[in-house]
């Protein structure tokens, strides 16, 4: 004979308190008392209780569940590098996400858009009646359309200049990890001459950093140069595109290329090294992400460390504050990077621990 599931009644009984009480312990109302709530929810997991999530809707007018939306690959006819484009990360991004968002208790709803989509907004405005906000990635809305869906849906975006009246904005802080790559770059190895290698003309990301380490190398008193200053599309294939046509121009290389993203800087020093150049003898190359796999490369990855984790992470916690109507929530939040040195710049790099970013974070923000 197969026991019965728990329902909120023995809940009820095991922590002693009203059904109604369990009801608003579950839907996380602010009426109902912390140390309340605790019972509640010792009596469910003792019971091993579930919720049903369409009764959870019903009583709260929520349907527990947040859009994540990206952009796909804008490479055609390449498995690999879709692949690559689309899974390193992006998905590092919405793991973090998922992970905050199921602790909070509610599910990701990914959606995945293309450039060239002649359906325009249509399936993000068909999400509305579906989630109870969104967090859109990198590229996927142009200013004017942000506005139109925020009016419609809390919305956190996940990069920009954080100027948005509208919606959230949670970054990295660009500016900073370019001015103390530059600074590295010019202080102690001093180079006169860089380049550098962007990701998509479109991407504010890009944009960002493009500017940022133009203005603070030439500031320092190097030279970036408009043939190196080279147009890639965050691909590694992006990367070796782009340097191996500037190879085949008969003029000097820059003494260093820092890339905006580390798959970039991958298929930079893959093409220099297909043209008989050592990195960093007679070039250097620099990331920005730190990505795992290129700390092992030979020479490892001088890069910018930024946490795409809990870039996700914390964009949730900025979503369901906007949905619960805090009014104290930040419009912008902007996440520390740091500069972490190896071989590829021809430093010789320490041992590299990993620190919990997030705990640097929530020493200056009201994350839990």
């Amino acid at each position: 004979m197969v026991d019965s599931q728990p329902t909120i009644y023995d809940v009820a009984q095991r922590a002693g308190v009203s059904t109604a009480t369990v009801s608003r312990a579950i839907n996380s109302l602010s009426s109902v008392r912390p140390a309340t709530r605790d019972k509640v929810m010792r009596a469910m997991e003792e019971l091993e209780f579930v919720p049903n999530a369409v009764a959870r809707g019903l009583a709260s007018g929520k349907h527990w569940i947040l859009g994540l939306i990206f952009m796909h690959a804008p490479i055609e006819g390449n498995v690999l590098a879709v692949e690559e484009a689309s899974l390193l990360y992006t998905d590092i991004v919405i793991r973090g996400a998922e992970s905050r968002a199921a602790k909070k208790g509610y599910s990701l709803l990914l959606c995945g858009v293309r450039a060239d989509d002649a359906s325009g907004m249509a399936p993000l405005l068909a999400l509305t009646g579906t989630v109870d906000g969104m967090i859109v990635l990198d590229r996927v809305l142009c200013d004017d359309d942000a506005v139109e869906l925020a009016r419609r849906i809390p919305l956190v975006l996940l990069a920009g200049k954080g100027d948005s009246n509208s919606a959230l904005t949670v970054r990295v802080d660009n500016e900073q990890a370019m001015r103390s790559l530059a600074d590295h770059m010019v202080s102690v190895h001093q180079v006169k001459s860089v380049g550098f290698v962007s990701g998509l003309d479109d991407s504010p990301d890009s944009v960002a950093r493009a500017l940022s380490f133009k203005a603070a190398a030439e500031e320092m008193g190097a030279t970036l140069r408009d043939v190196d200053n080279l147009k890639g599309d965050w691909t590694s294939g992006g990367g070796e595109a782009a340097m191996r046509a500037r190879m085949l121009l008969d003029d000097r290389l820059p003494q260093v290329f820092v890339c905006a993203n580390d798959q970039t800087a991958v298929g930079v020093i893959f093409a220099l090294k297909a043209a008989g150049l050592s990195v960093p003898e007679d070039i250097k190359v620099t990331g920005f992400d730190d990505i795992t796999l290129t700390r092992y490369f030979h020479p490892p990855l001088t890069t910018i460390r930024q946490s795409g984790s809990l870039l996700g992470e914390v964009a949730v916690d900025a979503l369901l504050a906007t949905i619960d109507g805090d009014e104290k929530i930040q419009r912008t939040v902007v996440l520390p990077t740091e500069l972490i040195v190896r071989g590829s710049c021809g430093c010789v790099a320490n041992a590299d621990p990993i620190p919990d970013l997030f705990e640097v974070v929530a020493r200056h923000l009201e994350v839990d």
